[in-house]
């Protein structure tokens, strides 16, 4: 059933990441194009960011209710109305209605993101890690592969008629709507009613009562390790969007080809997600705290590399954003891993969802924030600001540190 169930969302994990990988690459020129202004350039993503965020709640809700799969199913589908939305506001110059489809095309986000629980929940212990990471690998074929779409989109656009920018939504909308298709038909059993099921046997066996319910702020307020967890992925996750939404117009102020872009997308990208198998692993043997740690350093290099970098397309710039994406995939699976490992299957959409909510409302703020200083002090003011939460980043890891040994252990802190 674990096998089913990893195959299934490694296969919406490629198709899904196919369709935001194809729209983030555009995203904010499309913004910068509709609306005229630079400084709104960032706010496209900061939707699609913050409509992530807010959709995570509701398919939290969802799963919690009905399982996984009519949770994650629900994302696809509001990302394929996202995805219709963003072309006609590109074809009509409609900025509002264009903030609007980026929002809704945050539910695909919001969908891969749950999907990277939904491996762990029939896991043991000793491999949460590494079906989690396993999961958010699978996103580095759709990611990767999406940016470099934005050529092919534009051919499309032209045999539709619509403006060269939308074509790569085109593209986005068939990926998404093939994971929603997938996830339907495959996603059998559902891996949370599965685990609940168990748990609820297991207990009946032990004459335990069943847990009382709890919403996911009170799980959090009275969890120090979550609390921690909670916070490292919201940092590391700001940092890689503001410098990440950003990039596109730094390179196309020193005038880059489109296809150039959209290749240094695909290489920050893969930062993102190439190693996660083998972080998975690490978090598994050693615990969250050094890798939370090795990832604030490597937000910190990157930032330097591309924070000095010229506009336009650069080596330093090209590594400085692979590595961007790499401290993103330690701080995202060590700490993921943790909100797992420190939740029941009762206790668990409650809290990865609002735990997801606080990721996604602290980016879309740094993505609205990059999108302003790109436009006054630039964007190497914007690579020396990230740095301070990147810096901030491995202080929460000392933190969690000192408070305790190994965050891999806590699974025997469960919320009761």
């Amino acid at each position: 059933m674990q096998h089913n169930t990893l195959s299934t969302l490694v296969s919406t994990q490629i198709l899904g990441g196919l369709g935001v990988g194809a729209a983030i690459s555009v995203n904010a020129l499309l913004a910068k194009s509709v609306s005229g202004r630079e400084d709104f350039a960032g706010l496209a993503q900061t939707s699609a960011v913050l409509g992530a965020a807010v959709i995570t709640m509701l398919l939290a809700s969802v799963m919690d209710r009905r399982g996984r799969r009519p949770g994650l199913t629900l994302g696809y589908a509001i990302g394929v109305m996202g995805a219709a939305l963003s072309i006609i506001a590109g074809s009509t110059g409609a900025f509002p209605m264009l903030l609007i489809g980026a929002a809704l095309l945050g539910g695909t986000t919001a969908a891969n993101n749950q999907s990277r629980y939904a491996a762990t929940d029939l896991s043991s212990p000793d491999r949460r890690g590494r079906d989690l990471s396993t999961v958010v690998w699978a996103t580095t074929v759709g990611s990767v592969l999406g940016p470099n779409l934005s050529g092919p989109g534009k051919v499309v656009a032209g045999w539709l008629g619509i403006p060269p920018l939308t074509g790569a939504y085109v593209i986005a909308g068939v990926g998404i709507i093939a994971a929603m298709v997938v996830m339907t038909v495959r996603l059998r059993p559902d891996p949370l009613l599965l685990a609940r099921s168990e748990a609820a046997a297991t207990r009946t066996g032990s004459g335990e009562p069943d847990p009382r319910r709890q919403s996911g702020w009170a799980i959090l307020r009275g969890n120090r390790l979550l609390q921690l967890a909670a916070a490292g992925l919201a940092l590391s996750h700001a940092v890689m969007v503001a410098v990440m939404v950003m990039t596109p117009v730094h390179m196309d102020h020193g005038h880059a080809d489109l296809e150039v872009i959209g290749l240094v997308i695909s290489i920050h990208i893969l930062g993102m997600y190439v190693f996660s198998p083998l972080v998975g692993r690490a978090v598994d043997r050693w615990g969250s705290p050094p890798i939370l740690g090795l990832g604030g350093v490597t937000l910190l290099v990157a930032l330097a590399l591309a924070g000095t970098s010229q506009a336009g397309s650069s080596i330093p710039l090209g590594v400085g954003l692979f590595l961007l994406g790499v401290g993103w995939s330690f701080g995202t699976i060590a700490c993921s891993t943790l909100v797992t490992a420190a939740s029941t299957p009762q206790t668990r959409p409650a809290i990865q969802g609002v735990t997801d909510l606080l990721t996604g409302v602290t980016a879309a703020v740094g993505g609205a924030v990059a999108g302003v200083v790109v436009g006054g002090p630039g964007y190497g003011a914007l690579n020396a600001i990230s740095a301070v939460f990147a810096a901030a980043v491995l202080a929460t890891a000392m933190a969690a540190a000192r408070h305790t040994g190994d965050l891999a252990r806590a699974a025997h802190v469960v919320d009761r």
